[in-house]
Order: C-alpha cells, then sequence, then structure tokens
C-alpha cells in the first residue's frame, strides 16, 4: 500500500484567511492520530512560497487581539518537529532573508525567524517527486 504524503503549498499573506486554514490544518492534521508522541499516519510537509514568505518574517509585528502566525508555525515545528521550508527567490523579494543570503547580497541585517529556512524551489519538486497531495492555501 502506497502511503500519500499531505503537501502544504502555502502561499496567502499572513493577513490573509488561507494563511489561518492552512495552520487550522496542519495542527488537526497533526493532532488527528496520534498516540504518545508517535505519528500514526503519512509525514506531513509544507513549503511556504509566494506572499506567505512573509510569515517568516520575525520583524512582522502582530497586535494582541490577533493570532501571531509567525510564533503557532515555530511552535508546530517545534512540537512535531517539522520543516519549514520557505523559497529564497519569494523570501528576498519580499525583504525575508537569513544571515547567508543578507552577505551574499550585501543587505543590512536578517530577519527569517527562528525555524524556518530558506530554501530554492528545487526542495519543492523533490517533495512532489513522491507521492504526494498537493494542497494550495
Amino acid at each position: 500500500m502506497t502511503t500519500i504524503t499531505p503537501l502544504l503549498l502555502i502561499t496567502a499573506d499572513p493577513s490573509h484567511p488561507l494563511a489561518h486554514l492552512a495552520l487550522r490544518y496542519t495542527r488537526a492534521y497533526l493532532q488527528s492520530d496520534t498516540n504518545e508522541g508517535e505519528i500514526n499516519h503519512a509525514p506531513l510537509h509544507v513549503f511556504f512560497y509566494g506572499d506567505a514568505a512573509h510569515i517568516a518574517n520575525r520583524l512582522r509585528w502582530q497586535s494582541a487581539d490577533q493570532v501571531n502566525i509567525t510564533k503557532e508555525w515555530q511552535s508546530l515545528a517545534e512540537q512535531y518537529k517539522l520543516a519549514l521550508p520557505v523559497c529564497v527567490s519569494t523570501a528576498l523579494s519580499r525583504g525575508v532573508s537569513d544571515a547567508d543570503n543578507s552577505t551574499r547580497h550585501q543587505l543590512d541585517s536578517s530577519n527569517l525567524a527562528s525555524g524556518f529556512t530558506l530554501v530554492g524551489l528545487s526542495e519543492l519538486a523533490m517533495m512532489m517527486q513522491n507521492d504526494c497531495r498537493l494542497i494550495q492555501f
């Protein structure tokens, strides 16, 4: 029996309802069918692309009456050992950079939130090569 891995392609801006729906979907998926810390279903992959790169900006301010989507993703990543890859090109074009890219492109500083990593589109292509169910938010 082949296991189909869900691949969430998150493209929505952090203020868009779809970005929050992706977070809720991920949380529900990871919490479902879990026994004593062991996941009993296919692993989950996520990939942040386009405007969703703003989610990985550690300098993004959020008012106290709204969900801080960056911190929520960080919490899920820590709790479930979930990778949070972000397309490097779309991140840089939106002002989100890690230390390496800041040096390479002569930017003043980095602002990538911890837990997130900047990767090339080849990472997304590799995720799609396996049996996956692509879900875009």
